[in-house]
């Protein structure tokens, strides 16, 4: 039987423990390591592909554990230090730089995960699911992913990410998602587009797409519209857009405020929920 390991963090002292979902796809049985040597099974309490982020817990009591932080308080140039098991060497530690937030980076499933953090901590096979650690000793991201034959070039799935994913597992089992039915991308907004609108702010949601049939399609909305606002909520970038849509899925009809040749309109629409 083949074994895969790679890295986690504790962020409860009862057990729970974040990872990426790749590193325990396929996994007949999962076991977990601890801080002081021990070793103990896992029980998997949920999963999302999408972000690529898994949810485990240990019966274990009075851990250690590390605290969630916020990503935006990430400044391009910060220090980070990543902590992890690469190839299987145990609680190794390497220090590195932001060098740029709110990239994108194609999950497994094909699912597109906004606001990645892009850093020059060394990763290697083994450090996926480790925490990514401020200054501040908070964790600022979880590690996911490299770049084959690339140095200096790593990304964390950003912490605010992490907690909402948590969040959802604990309180659904899953993660809900509301389905619009539109692909977008996050664009930066001219200063003059952002006077027009009476916006302040750097970026923006802009649909690339409308499924025909789809709620957003039968709401009125159209390609090329800019997404301001979800439920009164400002809405930026893609990855925002996706957490106002999942604490939506649970509402009968949201309110998206879509800017469109200079002019702010409001769509009341009855959302699908994904299935993924």
């Amino acid at each position: 039987r083949g074994e895969g390991i790679g890295s986690g963090v504790l962020i409860t002292p009862d057990g729970y423990l974040i990872t990426n979902d790749h590193v325990i796809d396929g996994s007949v049985e999962v076991g977990v390591e601890l801080p002081e040597g021990a070793r103990v099974a896992a029980d998997v309490i949920g999963r999302d592909a999408a972000t690529d982020l898994a949810l485990l817990r240990v019966q274990a009591s009075g851990l250690p554990f590390s605290f969630l932080g916020r990503h935006q308080r990430l400044r391009v140039g910060q220090l980070v230090v990543a902590i992890g098991n690469p190839l299987g060497f145990s609680e190794t530690v390497s220090a590195g730089i932001v060098s740029a937030k709110g990239r994108t980076l194609r999950a497994r499933n094909g699912h597109l995960i906004d606001g990645v953090v892009q850093h020059t901590a060394p990763l290697n096979p083994g450090n996926s699911g480790g925490p990514l650690v401020n200054t501040d000793d908070k964790v600022v991201g979880i590690n996911t992913a490299i770049i084959a034959m690339a140095q200096g070039i790593g990304f964390a799935i950003p912490a605010d990410t992490a907690e909402w994913v948590v969040t959802e597992i604990l309180n659904h089992g899953r993660v809900r998602r509301a389905q619009l039915g539109i692909r977008a991308r996050t664009r930066p907004i001219s200063v003059r587009s952002a006077r027009a609108y009476e916006v302040a702010q750097e970026s923006v949601v802009e649909v690339m797409e409308v499924v025909d049939g789809s709620p957003a399609s039968r709401a009125g909305v159209a390609l090329g519209d800019l997404i301001f606002e979800v439920n009164g909520v400002s809405v930026h970038t893609v990855d925002a857009l996706l957490k106002q849509l999942g604490e939506a899925a649970s509402l009968q009809s949201i309110e998206l405020t879509v800017g469109r040749r200079g002019r702010i309109s409001t769509f009341a629409l009855r959302p699908a929920l994904r299935s993924d």
